[in-house]
């Protein structure tokens, strides 16, 4: 092995970073099982309830990418355990919300908190294996593993909570996770080295402008896509959000191609392995959260489960995210980050367009093979595309990367929320037909990229890096 770094320090450093990812990755779906219980403590219309899951991913999504250059040049341990410090502060004003706004405000705090803590997580994790790329695949794949595991236990460990504690230890519990990883974090994990930069006001070197815009957008096309049930796609102010969503994007766009120091470098996108990664992250994260929210509601008022019932019927994503995630590292490592997202994709199709066929007398062993395909999929597609991201850029743009990559996925998984979830707002049968459609949706987003994993990215081990 080539590498300088003892394997005891990277395996505290995978430990760290991952321990970071499972918080983050936990709080994503941990609330889906407890939405209707909160709803009806809170007195929460379903539009309420999207806000509540997409305040997170909201501004998880549009503040990766200052953070990401925050973690380049500050230093990434030391944004880490910020984002461990605010996320715990911010859990705690979840848990002690008396109202459906004071929720939404602070789970937006808790997503600020999530976007300090991914990209600076995975500059921490990249530095660790810099000299063994075999290594940074594998260990890439226990990060992904541990966050897919969250992600599929969020729904179980939510309903175990929600049954012996309440619906607002689902944010308590987060307190000493937050204080063991920082503490880890702190004495385990070396300090990566810092983008070099010009000596400007730090303020201009995060891209105010372009961060504002990024903000705007994003905002007003979630804001439009909620209430897009509530109002019609005619109502002035529907009009007005998306019509302010367009103009902010090209406005974004244009800022970015001026700067001299983007937060989003479009130079990134020449690469064509760098913009279908991130365009499949897009895809993937909008059918899977969006589902998500769809099924939580499925469940609990078309089945009528109770919320432990539907966190337990969600039990087989735990099981296949971790056997599928241990395999894409290797699969990476042998054969590159394209044999595995194709796969993935295709696996993560069929579960979805089996979705489609459950209704109202749906039993569980039937929904068994769903939930065991659509994980077991995205398990194996993540990580490789996690990997082909770092692959493509040098070393000190690793933190800009990631943090473009996750940006984008959390936007997927915000518009999936209020794009699905606009479809399930009504009576059981309303439910079912949403899910429906739904599913649907997903399966042909899945099959459009692996279409776009076979046309853009090289079979070969390795990509070259944009400078």
């Amino acid at each position: 092995m080539s590498t300088n770094v003892p394997l005891r320090s990277i395996g505290r450093t995978i430990a760290a970073t991952s321990f970071g990812f499972v918080v983050v990755q936990l709080d994503v779906t941990i609330v889906n099982v407890a939405l209707p219980r909160i709803g009806a403590d809170l007195g929460a219309s379903v539009s309420s309830l999207q806000w509540v899951v997409d305040a997170y991913t909201l501004s998880f999504a549009v503040l990766l990418l200052s953070a990401g250059v925050l973690a380049d040049r500050l230093g990434a341990r030391r944004i880490y355990v910020a984002g461990f410090a605010l996320f715990a502060v911010a859990s705690a004003a979840c848990g002690v919300a008396n109202d459906a706004t004071m929720l939404i405000l602070a789970r937006g705090a808790q997503g600020i908190a999530a976007a300090l803590m991914v990209p600076s997580s995975l500059t921490l994790l990249n530095h660790a294996t810099q000299h063994e790329p075999g290594l940074r695949a594998r260990a890439i794949g226990a990060w992904t593993a541990a966050g897919g595991v969250s992600i599929a236990a969020g729904p179980i460990v939510g309903a175990l909570l929600l049954e012996a504690f309440g619906w607002r230890s689902i944010f308590f519990v987060n307190l000493p996770l937050c204080a063991i990883a920082a503490w880890t974090t702190m004495r385990h994990v070396p300090a990566s080295p810092r983008a070099v930069v010009d000596a400007r006001a730090w303020w201009m070197r995060l891209d105010p402008a372009g961060q504002a815009l990024a903000v705007i957008a994003l905002t007003s096309l979630t804001g439009a896509l909620i209430e897009l049930h509530a109002f019609g796609i005619v109502h002035p102010a529907i009009v007005a959000a998306l019509a302010t969503a367009v103009v902010a994007t090209v406005a974004f766009c244009r800022v970015e191609s001026r700067v001299a120091t983007p937060m989003l470098p479009l130079a990134l996108f020449r690469l064509p392995t760098f913009s279908a990664a991130v365009v499949f992250g897009i895809l993937v994260n909008l059918s899977y959260y969006g589902v998500l929210f769809a099924l939580s509601l499925y469940l609990q008022r078309a089945l009528g489960y109770s919320a432990l019932q539907a966190g337990l019927a969600y039990l087989p994503l735990t099981g296949t995210f971790i056997v599928s995630n241990l395999i894409s590292g290797p699969l990476v490592a042998h054969h590159g980050p394209r044999l595995p997202m194709l796969i993935g994709s295709a696996v993560a199709a069929c579960g979805y367009g089996l979705l489609s066929l459950l209704d109202a007398q749906t039993t569980a062993w039937t929904m068994l093979p769903i939930f065991a395909l659509i994980p077991f999929g995205m398990g194996l597609a993540v990580p490789a595309m996690t990997t082909a991201i770092l692959a493509s850029v040098e070393r000190n743009r690793a933190g800009t990367a990631s943090a473009v990559l996750n940006a984008a996925r959390q936007a997927g998984g915000t518009v999936g929320v209020a794009l699905f979830g606009a479809l399930v707002a009504g009576d059981a049968a309303a439910i079912v037909a949403g899910l429906h459609i739904a599913a649907l949706t997903s399966c042909g987003l899945l099959v459009a990229a692996g279409v776009l994993v076979w046309f853009s990215i090289s079979k070969s081990k390795r990509t070259p890096a944009v400078a």
